[in-house]
């Protein structure tokens, strides 16, 4: 597969684990062949709690998605996240040999492993090494450095990390299908292929990737990725206060807040109710439609403040502003506590037109799978600015020894 046009992408997510095979054209263009599908149990938060649970829910995705692309899957693009991934800046500086007027590509893989050269956590592996931009001789935005004179030259990288155990487990329950795995993202990397254009990224954008488990966000600016990570919270937190403030099973709190959930609760009148039905169709109860929202909204608003706090020093240069993608977008009025946070224009983003099965697949909650694809694609034409930290054996090698 790897030398073929076609991939396939995988999210291991709270809710559903997806695979999603795809067609990259030589234009350019991805068209999507096949999705699989299937609810998710044995995941906690992004993270796989129950191996064997998870191995049952991937192998009914898998069967799905080959079924409908009429595609042998071997091999994977996996999808990551959870608490424990973290991300940095930094910078390496190498000056050039006397007798060496030009850069050459020795120089550049040398200033980058002097960046890549920094304290992380001992039980940590490097997950991505992005490069931002170089600078030479103190001229900063340079995209492409070899050939040019120079006596020094440095690289400014954003460096992801993660706990090497969590992510070998991930692998680990992956091989054991058996499919192989071709590389590690972390998700919201591979959802802004889809969701963000080249001009909001250069304008400066936020983009959240609002799941059940986590939100997983990705800052840029100037075009350059310069924060990333994880916040261990999502609309499972927002089912279970439903749960809580109206006394009801989380899987009925869960359909309550999908069916009829909103964050606007201000100018909703005080005695409107919604009917709640079990399993049956017979009448449950009957709860208060603005204090639902108000439930809602509380826990919306605070898992963003969370998401602010990480990003509070970046705000000032997000010209186009925040993008909501992931399943908990889709909650109505999601938009205006978003722009309550963080005070700047919130757009709520699906992934990018692709040609293929159905339109349904530009669904938000289908950003990152889809987004893995568009990240092979990227990484098979070897552009800078998302090479992998090495080739596939060596990152296989470091990710799971």
């Amino acid at each position: 597969m790897a030398k073929s046009t076609i991939y396939a992408g995988l999210e291991i997510g709270t809710h559903k684990i997806c695979v999603v095979v795809g067609e990259a054209k030589r234009d350019g263009a991805i068209k999507i062949l096949g999705v699989g599908q299937a609810p998710s149990r044995g995941v906690r938060k992004g993270e796989i709690v129950d191996f064997d649970k998870v191995q049952t829910c991937l192998n009914d995705a898998l069967v799905r998605a080959e079924d409908r692309s009429d595609v042998m899957i071997r091999n994977v693009f996996l999808g990551v996240t959870g608490a424990h991934i973290e991300s940095l800046n930094n910078r390496g500086c190498h000056c050039l040999p006397e007798d060496q007027p030009e850069i050459t590509e020795d120089d550049v893989e040398e200033s980058k492993e002097i960046a890549r050269n920094v304290a992380i956590p001992q039980q940590n592996v490097f997950l991505h090494s992005i490069t931002r931009q170089y600078i030479v001789d103190g001229q900063e935005a340079v995209r492409q450095p070899i050939g040019r004179e120079a006596r020094t030259l440095e690289a400014d990288y954003h460096i992801i990390h993660g706990v090497r155990g969590r992510i070998q487990n991930a692998i680990r329950c992956v091989r054991e299908i058996p499919l192989e795995v071709e590389d590690v993202v972390f998700n919201p990397i591979a959802a802004a292929q889809v969701v963000l254009n080249r001009e909001a990224k250069h304008q400066g954008a936020l983009m959240l990737d609002f799941g059940a488990g986590t939100v997983d966000y990705v800052l840029y600016e100037d075009g350059m990725v310069t924060a990333s990570g994880c916040v261990p919270l999502g609309g499972d937190h927002i089912s279970q206060d439903i749960a809580q403030a109206f006394q009801m099973p989380h899987g009925r709190a869960e359909r309550l807040k999908i069916d009829e959930g909103s964050t606007l609760f201000q100018d909703v009148p005080p005695d409107e109710m919604i009917r709640v039905e079990d399993d049956n169709g017979l009448h449950v109860t009957d709860v208060e439609r603005a204090f639902l929202n108000e439930v809602i909204y509380l826990r919306t608003q605070e898992i963003l403040t969370q998401v602010r706090a990480r990003v509070d020093d970046h705000l000032g240069k997000l010209a186009a502003g925040i993008y909501i993608t992931g399943g908990v977008s889709l909650t109505k009025g999601i938009d205006a506590v978003a722009k309550e946070v963080f005070g700047l224009k919130v757009t709520k983003a699906g992934s990018a037109p692709v040609s293929g099965v159905t339109a349904t697949f530009e669904n938000p909650q289908y950003s990152a799978p889809i987004g893995l694809i568009r990240y092979a694609q990227i990484l098979d034409s070897e552009k800078p600015f998302l090479s992998p930290l090495s080739r596939l054996g060596r990152r296989m090698k470091e990710l799971l020894h």
